[in-house]
């Protein structure tokens, strides 16, 4: 009975053991069986654990910080286990300092820290935040290869559309060939296909924005394509309809930027409706001041031991922005004498904002050149005979600078500004200037390759023959808007009957364009004295390329071209040099919605 029961007792006790070893086993050999695979996305799985589910506060585990918590779970171990401990955290340090180790590697030495750091949860950092600030705070880098290919993607953004933009001009042309009236299956196929990818594509520019369903009708598009190429198996037709829609298209572009031009050149000749707005207003106000008042009195108008500036404008926010500029540049403001020279159209206006906006300790003086006995009586209907339709080139205003030394008989030296320019340097230098006998000062834009870069053979017809004879189409040339004349020299010389005689001739046989500047070039031919280039960079009323560093450097900046700063057609990177000077804080140019 006794060996009954102990049979009994060994035979339970052996069921217990194996219910106990036999997990124990199963799982050991389950683990091992566990892939590299396997073990990267149980790491995945936690790298997706929402970060907000936790409540302690997240940080980076630091080297002093990582040193404690790991060898204080294996200081117990023997020497081999220490060294074994050592090498995984020697992985997982250099995996974490953007190493490239491999993953195999890695994720061994992860698993190990995440038993290590979890012993000790409420005082160290839990192993789920190292792996969630491992992952966000450091970024491995990429390899040269991974960068050119996602540079390469990244340029690449739009040949979806151009494959697009093709097979619809390729079913275009197909659907040319069709007779007309034709209601066959295919082409009906392919009218319709024609106009789906039409809606897919819209007038999207990126692949990007483009609807998720363009890929499918692409391919459906490819589809009827072949298909109606069974049919239409005419390769030179074909060949022929494509080129006559290529040299449509060419000519719509032809006609299209002609139209542009034109719409530029009538923008620029326009005045913005915001001017008109605020040249209306101060004339109002002119006139409503007592007589006593508009009349603009200072000392030192002739006064040849100041500097002095003239602007012919008949713009009232381009003068203020000239006068403000080159006041505020000065270094001695006070030395300066500042003349406007406007018509008798535009000269309440210009008074008027000068009467509300002083100068501070500059001088300002207004002249109304109507009121002025310097041009000839048939000035202006020789300027009328000019080839222009631009009113502006060929204005009283725009040659009134060739008659300076009648307008200044008191002055031996002027500055000559045009009203599309800003000064950012003190021009104080240039009064000490020797001029070596030279009549104007100015800087050269006969560089080839530089954007002021304008020859003479451009401007000035050569194949007449006096033209030829007198003038050398190789000639520097030289740009107006920033000028230093010698008053005295020009006197000397007598180059206003040079100008006189010259424009009657050119008038009648047509020798130069319309306007100032090749005139300008033949008056003072022989007679420039080249000014560093710094001095004045032209080429911001247009798209020249100019660099900003050459800008920045500038003591004036010209915005020659149509694509004056006031307009709205004015080239964005170059206005805000413009804008700096511009009070648009004031009271009228807020009413008349002149803004920046």
């Amino acid at each position: 009975m006794n060996q009954v029961r102990r049979w009994q007792r060994i035979l339970i006790l052996s069921l217990l053991l194996l219910s106990v070893l036999a997990p124990i086993v199963f799982v050991s050999n389950r683990l091992k069986s566990i892939t590299s695979v396997d073990r990267g996305e149980f790491i995945e799985e936690l790298f997706d654990i929402d970060r907000e589910s936790f409540d302690e506060p997240k940080r980076i585990l630091k080297d002093q910080e990582f040193d404690p918590v790991v060898w204080s779970s294996s200081s117990n171990k023997s020497h081999d286990a220490s060294q074994s401990n050592e090498e995984d955290k020697t992985t997982f340090l250099s995996e974490i300092g953007g190493g490239k180790n491999d993953t195999t590697k890695k994720e061994p030495a992860v698993v190990s820290q995440l038993t290590t750091v979890s012993s000790d949860a409420e005082e160290k950092l839990s192993a789920i935040d190292i792996l969630l600030n491992h992952r966000t705070a450091f970024q491995p880098p990429l390899a040269k290869n991974e960068k050119s290919t996602r540079v390469q993607i990244e340029r690449a953004t739009d040949e979806r559309i151009k494959e697009i933009r093709d097979k619809i001009i390729q079913a275009k042309a197909y659907l040319n060939l069709a007779l007309p009236g034709n209601n066959s299956q295919i082409v009906k196929e392919l009218r319709v296909r024609t106009k789906e990818l039409e809606r897919a594509v819209g007038d999207v520019t990126k692949d990007k924005y483009l609807s998720k369903s363009s890929p499918q009708r692409l391919k459906a598009m490819e589809v009827a394509l072949y298909k109606v190429s069974r049919v239409f198996h005419n390769c030179p037709a074909i060949a022929t309809k494509l080129h006559a829609m290529t040299y449509k298209a060419e000519d719509q572009a032809r006609t299209q930027k002609k139209q542009a031009a034109n719409l530029m050149q009538l923008a620029a000749r326009t005045i913005p409706k915001g001017l008109h707005c605020l040249s209306m207003r101060l004339t109002s106000e002119y006139f409503d001041l007592d007589h006593e008042k508009r009349q603009l009195f200072n000392q030192g108008y002739t006064n040849p031991d100041l500097y002095h500036y003239v602007v012919f404008s008949d713009n009232v926010l381009a003068c203020a922005v000239v006068v403000n500029s080159t006041i505020s540049s000065s270094k001695e403001p006070e030395t300066i004498v500042f003349h406007v020279v406007t018509d008798s159209l535009n000269y309440p206006a210009i008074s008027m904002w000068f009467i509300s906006n002083p100068a501070g300790r500059a001088t300002i003086r207004i002249l109304n050149i109507d009121d002025m006995n310097v041009l000839p009586l048939d000035h202006t209907q020789l300027l009328m005979k000019q080839n222009s339709s631009d009113p502006r080139i060929i204005s009283a205003l725009n040659h009134a600078r060739f008659y300076l030394p009648d307008i200044f008989p008191d002055l031996n030296k002027i500055i000559l500004f045009d009203h599309d320019v800003v000064v950012q340097r003190d021009l104080s230098r240039l009064w000490s200037l020797d001029m070596n006998g030279k009549v104007v000062g100015a800087v050269e834009t006969c560089l080839e390759g530089e954007p002021s870069f304008r020859s003479m053979d451009t401007f000035i017809n050569f194949s007449d023959a006096w033209v030829s004879q007198k003038f050398d189409p190789k000639a520097c040339t030289w740009a107006f808007g920033m000028n230093l004349f010698d008053l005295k020299e020009w006197r000397r010389q007598d180059l206003t009957s040079v100008y006189l005689k010259y424009l009657d001739q050119g008038v009648e046989r047509h020798l130069w364009k319309a306007g100032s500047l090749p005139i300008g070039w033949l008056t003072f031919f022989g007679q420039m004295l080249p000014l560093d280039k710094t001095w004045n960079v032209v080429g911001l009323g247009h798209e020249s390329g100019v660099r900003a560093s050459n800008i920045e450097q500038a003591a004036v900046i010209h915005y020659d071209g149509i694509m004056k700063p006031w307009l709205d057609i004015g080239i964005g990177k170059y206005k805000r040099y413009w804008n700096i000077h511009v009070p648009y804080h004031h009271p009228y140019l807020q009413q008349c919605n002149i803004h920046d």
